[in-house]
């Protein structure tokens, strides 16, 4: 079935109710591509079968791994212990993390293959990642404009490196880390700030051995070449960059409760439940537990009475993906919220603070955009604008739940973009009461 050209969101009853929050994102991309390059079978439960996490698993198929859906969120993928030439092209659509992370594991295996992917991909530098690759003796050829894809990589014969990091990213980090279980000699990377951590964990639930050690706020991380992986269980958390939009609307529509089941609470994804709280948001976390290596918890929003604030750029590692809800949420605060230090934000599926600062605006609220970050200024919110998203999964859902509490309804176009990363999220905010179609 075709996905509408626009969803309007309107302000309507308090909403209320329990749901699940659909599997973390990054660790479905990982459970997928380990367990292609592990030996053996890993099962897989809670997977995310949004878009980027299909083409993931298209992807580690055409790399020569079994992969089987099981019924919905349970995967088999059947690890042959490395990738082969792909037959065709590695299509990875929108998936930044699929592709850099894909990257980074076909590296080490004596294989060619290209890699390309939809147009707001092609949009996104690749040098960050494939330059570490490049330097551990990977080659890499551009197709068009240099740092862009489509670019074909052939690997194998890699040299460990030792990598420091100009940025806190958790996708370059975790390409060369991949790229290092096949090269001669230890590969060290050292993060100055903390990213996510995902891949380290998964590393060692997979069987391999990761040194971690802490240095000033950030660590270096070092994984001795070939180790080999072998195949595991896994359950994928839900994901708290999706839980955040159904919280979100918790905290600004009045009158509202809403709860989200089993959402990871590692701390370097929960930067924006910190923020919210120094806002003055009521969030309540019960029924805390491990699964698949990560704390998960239920967490209720209600309705709030918000304070901007501003917000620590250290911060941002814990929570870039989550600027675009903030930014919503921070429209129905009293006073400004300012952000900054948010610049990569303008290279991800879009230029999200120019987007967001447009998108804002165009719905009465008073934005101040840097070339590093903006503010937002709250107050009433209007509404009545159709925002144009671009095609960007978190534009669309941000402006849509601050559609449910703007004084006039909020349309977003290219909606279908949102099955990219929340599968589900129009069907799960109905079920609370949302007025959203």
């Amino acid at each position: 079935m075709s996905s509408p050209s626009e969803l309007t969101a309107r302000r309507g009853a308090p909403l209320k109710g329990v749901v699940a929050a659909p599997g973390d994102k990054s660790v479905s991309h990982r459970s997928l591509i380990f367990g292609a390059m592990a030996e053996g079978v890993t099962e897989i439960e809670g997977l995310l079968e949004g878009d980027d996490i299909l083409a993931t698993a298209r992807a580690v198929a055409a790399f020569g791994a079994g992969v089987e859906r099981l019924g919905p969120g349970g995967w088999r993928v059947t690890g042959r212990g490395g990738f082969r030439t792909p037959e065709g092209v590695i299509d990875c659509g929108n998936a930044g993390t699929g592709v850099r992370l894909l990257m980074g594991a076909a590296a080490g295996y004596p294989l060619t293959a290209t890699f390309d992917g939809d147009a707001s991909l092609r949009k996104r530098p690749m040098k960050r990642v494939t330059g570490p690759l490049a330097a551990m003796g990977a080659r890499l050829a551009w197709a068009g404009q240099d740092d862009r894809l489509p670019a074909t990589l052939t690997g194998g014969t890699l040299t460990a490196i030792e990598h420091v990091q100009a940025v806190a990213s958790a996708q370059i980090k975790s390409a060369i880390l991949l790229a290092g279980l096949n090269a001669v000699g230890t590969t060290v990377v050292i993060e100055p700030e903390k990213s996510r951590d995902h891949t380290e964990r998964m590393l060692r639930t997979f069987g391999a051995e990761v040194e971690v050690v802490e240095e000033g706020q950030g660590w270096r991380i070092a994984l001795r070449g070939g180790q080999r992986l072998g195949g595991t269980a896994i359950t994928v958390p839900g994901d708290p960059s999706s839980a955040a939009f159904p919280l979100a609307a918790g905290l600004i529509v009045p009158g509202s409760e809403a709860t989200v089941r089993g959402v990871m609470l590692n701390p370097l994804r929960t930067g924006l439940f910190e923020t919210w709280r120094e806002m003055g948001a009521d969030l309540v976390v019960a029924n805390v537990r491990e699964s698949g290596g990560e704390t998960v918890g239920d967490i209720t929003a209600r309705h709030s009475r918000l304070t901007g604030v501003t917000v620590p750029p250290e911060r941002a590692a814990a929570m870039i993906d989550e600027y675009p809800i903030l930014a919503a949420t921070a429209a129905f605060a009293e006073g400004p919220t300012v952000m900054r230090g948010i610049g990569e934000m303008r290279v991800k599926e879009s230029d999200r603070i120019a987007l967001m600062a447009a998108g804002l605006a165009a719905c009465g609220v008073r934005v101040e955009e840097e070339p590093e970050g903006f503010t937002v200024v709250g107050g009433p919110v209007r509404g009545g604008a159709r925002v144009t998203t671009h095609g960007d999964h978190r534009i669309a859902m941000s402006h849509l739940v601050l559609g449910l509490a703007a004084e006039q309804a909020v349309t977003v176009d290219e909606p279908g973009m949102i099955a990219t990363s929340f599968p589900g999220f129009v069907d799960l905010m109905r079920g609370l009461g949302a007025d959203i179609g």
